[in-house]
Parts: structure tokens; sequence; C-alpha cells
């Protein structure tokens, strides 16, 4: 039987696991962990890609050590690309989403591309100013110096395979994250791309999920002392190898991809681009084997994540579990946007929920309990505010969520969840995004025989659990509508 070894890449940490099929089910092992943290220099933030790189490699070697592999797949996050020089090279480190040379880009891109309203028919994406058509515009106008240097623009799990392989190209799933693909083509937008100022020759070649970039060059394996295998284009957009990995029925269930963000939408076979959907700032980005997540990117952990980050500062080292557990405890005194602007971005997250709650008249939280509670039960009202809007753009009810990644760990998250939505909620798998990978892997190289069987070992994995309804949690969701509305004002 083939082993894979699949890099998996979040906002915060990455890990290399080795997937395979045993007594019928697909099991995986870690093999490698590192943290993937941002760097701030003159106050621009980038990612440390060369150092992503040495941690590819240094998880090639432990994945030979722990008995070898017949391939690899990456994922990471979406929208954000480095550029190649004409020798190969990288003109400069790849920016972070987060970085704020994109505020107020969006505004001018409207303004270059015929609107708002224009964009998102041609894309069927939501409006995030962290986008690749607004960081590219950025670049236009920012970085003209490093973008005539530029041959080449590929996204980051493009740019991890081309370190290894040499292809140019770019996946399907990652690229759809750009806003710079027509839906129905899927192609670039190329008249669109060029409204912007940014010469579309420099984009590479779409390939679908299951092609296969290339061997590892020569120069790496004899570095590493491998055997050179295929590098694989699994579903490298992140929440597109989550989705992959859904083991239940994904006509009637709902999705929430839970990490640092919350990824809430379900598959279709056709996007849905509507005044409807536009008017709710919902996003059609592609899924394996050209199907479409329809779904909403929604502010997750990071808020917490965040949070934590400040009260370990102030010397208060909480760990997630005991935070929820003070989150139990405490009484439910405010509620939040978890998509409010001023919570994009780094810094201290605790002083931007009190703002939040005196500029929407509400009572700020007291202790780190009530932080904790606001926060986890604002986002399963948002979970609630989002299925409904769902429901309504779609036509179609949905009986469950399956709630996947690192968030269907938060218990108290999946509870509310299910309690204040009143469905269903399946919590699993915890490692969906490192399963997608590893699946799509093995259809590749003829383990698998399709994705419908892919799903079937996923689910023999027995990694879920079921929370129903129990009525305990009894948060005011009109109140948090109104107080939505009341922050947009």
């Amino acid at each position: 039987m083939k082993r894979v070894l699949a890099f998996d890449f979040g906002a915060s940490n990455g890990r290399a696991l080795i997937g395979e099929i045993k007594d019928g089910k697909i099991v995986y092992t870690e093999v490698h962990r590192f943290p993937n943290d941002p760097v701030s220099v003159n106050g621009k933030l980038y990612w440390d890609f060369l150092r992503l790189i040495h941690e590819i490699k240094t998880g090639i070697v432990k994945a030979k050590q722990a008995g070898g592999f017949d391939s690899v797949g990456i994922d990471t996050w979406g929208v954000d690309y480095g550029f190649l020089d004409k020798n190969g090279n990288l003109v400069n480190t790849p920016y972070h989403y987060r970085d704020e040379r994109t505020e107020g880009a969006m505004e001018k891109v409207f303004a270059l591309a015929g609107g708002k309203e224009n964009v998102y028919s041609r894309t069927g994406i939501q409006f995030m100013r962290l986008n690749t058509l607004f960081q590219l515009y950025a670049s236009v106008t920012e970085d003209k110096d490093a973008l005539d240097r530029a041959e080449t623009m590929l996204f980051m799990p493009d740019l991890m395979a081309y370190v290894l392989t040499g292809k140019k190209v770019a996946e399907y799933t990652v690229a759809s994250t750009s806003q710079m693909i027509n839906p129905y083509t899927h192609d670039w937008d190329r008249e669109l791309i060029g409204k912007i100022g940014f010469d579309v020759s420099k984009l590479p070649e779409i390939v679908p999920s299951g092609y296969v970039y290339g061997n590892i060059r020569r120069e790496i394996c004899d570095e590493l002392g491998i055997d050179s295998v295929p590098v694989i284009a699994v579903c490298t957009h992140d929440t597109g190898s989550a989705v992959a990995a859904v083991p239940g029925d994904m006509e009637n269930c709902c999705y929430i991809s839970c990490g640092t963000w919350s990824l809430m939408g379900v598959q279709l076979d056709k996007p849905v681009v509507t005044d409807e959907s536009f008017a709710e700032n919902f996003t059609n980005e592609g899924g394996y084997d050209r199907s479409v997540r329809f779904l909403k990117n929604i502010m997750g952990l990071w808020i917490i994540q965040e949070s934590r980050r400040r009260w370990q500062k102030e010397g208060s080292d909480y760990s997630f579990a005991e935070l929820a557990d003070m989150a139990e405890k405490a009484e439910s005194v405010c509620y939040i946007d978890p998509d409010y602007p001023d919570f994009d971005t780094p810094g201290n997250m605790p002083e931007r929920i009190r703002e939040f709650c005196r500029k929407t008249g509400q009572r700020e939280p007291r202790t780190i309990g009530e932080f904790a509670r606001c926060i986890y039960e604002s986002l399963a009202l948002k979970y609630r505010n989002t299925l409904e809007s769902i429901e309504r753009l779609t036509g179609k009810k949905y009986g469950a969520i399956n709630i996947i990644g690192g968030g269907c760990k938060a218990e108290i998250l999946c509870r509310m969840t299910a309690d204040i939505c009143g469905v269903k909620v399946v919590a699993g798998p915890s490692e969906a995004t490192a399963l997608g990978n590893i699946a799509v892997q093995l259809i590749t190289l003829g383990e698998v025989k399709d994705i419908k069987e892919a799903k079937k070992l996923i689910a023999a994995g027995g990694d879920v659990k079921e929370y129903l309804p129990q009525g305990k949690y009894k948060a005011d969701y009109g109140k948090f509508v109104e107080i939505v509305k009341i922050a947009k004002e």
C-alpha cells in the first residue's frame, strides 16, 4: 500500500503527516510540527517563507526516517502569493494577508473595475480586503520595482511546490480564493485583472486538484538523501482539503471549517451569483472536481486566540480548556459581531471588545470568563445567522452542521452551536484538512477509486462526536442581530 506525505500549513502552525490505508480506514501519523509566525519589518507584515521551506525539508527527512513515502501534497491558507523573476528566484518575501497595505484598496479597485457589483458578478467572491485582487492592486501601486522584476505570480502552496519541482502552475481551489477567477469558466478573468494595472502575462496556468506538478528535483533529493517522488496538487487551499474530507451527507449538511477562520457553507454543483448573494457577501470558491464551496468567511477562533495572547502578556497564561471552563461559568453579558473590522488585525483584542460594547450600548465584560463567554456565544450566534442566509439563498433546509478542523475540539462552541442553531452538530474529524490532503494523493496514485470512497475511508476512522440541541444556552438572537446592525451604522 502507498504512503503519502501531507504538509498542512495553517495561519499559526504547520505540520507534516504520513497517511495510508489500514484496516479499511485512512490513518495518519504526525512526523513534524512547527510554528508559522508572521514577521513584522518596518511596519510591514510578511510570511517567513524561507523558514517554511526549511520546515518542509525537515518534514521530508523525518518522513523518510519514519518509513518513507510515495508522494507529497501541500495545502495552505488562501489569497497570499509570491513573485518569481525570470531566473526563477523569489523577488521578495511574500506579504501576510493581515498586512495593512490593502487598507482602502477595495474602493480604488471598484472605481477602476466598474463598481463593486460588477466585480462580484464576474467572480462570485466575498469581499475582504485581504483578497488577492486587492493585494495585487497594492503591489501595482506600492511595489512597482519588485513587480517590474517579476515574471510569474504563484500562490503559496504552488510556490512551495515550485521550490520542490520547478513547475509553475496555479491549483484551482487556491486560485479560486483570489477574486480573480470566473466561477463559470474556472479561468482567470483577465479583463478584470488588467483593469487594476496588473500584467496578466504573469499569471500561471490553472490546473485541477489531483494534477501532478512533477517529481522532486534531483538536487533536493541529493541534499536530503531521498528518492524522487511526485508532488501532487491536492486541494491546495486548506478549506478545499477540509471540505473534501467531510464524511457526512453533503446534500443535507452544512459545514464549518473552524480554526483561525470559520468558513461556513455548503457544497454545490453550480455557483450562486445573485443580487441576494452579493448583498449578503457570500463567496463561491472551488472544491474538488470543480465543485463549488458556497460559503461565508467568518472571523473564527482568531478572536479568542488573540485575546489569549494579550492576557498572556499581562501575566494570565490560561489554556484554551481553562478559558472554555471560565466561559461556561460566566454570565452572558454582551455580544460582538465576529466580523467587525476592528477585530481583523493583531492587537489588544480585549480592549477592542470593550470598545465594541461601548459603541453598541452594552455592558463591558469585566472578567476573562465574561470575555470568553462573549466570544464563543457570539460565534455560535453568527453561525445561526449565516445558516439562515445559506438556507434562504439556496432555497434548501440543512438539518445538520458538520464542524471540522481544530475548532471541533472546542466542546463549548459545539454545544452552543447545537443549541443556538437548533440542529444536530457533528464535530470532526479534527484533522479534516490533512485527511483531505491525504485522500486526494491516494486517489491520484490509484489507491482509492474516487472521493466517495475516500469519504467512507475517512468516516471509518471514527473521529466524530455528535451534539444534539439541549436548550441549555438561551442566547438572545434578536439582540445579537440588532447589535450587528448598530455596529454597521
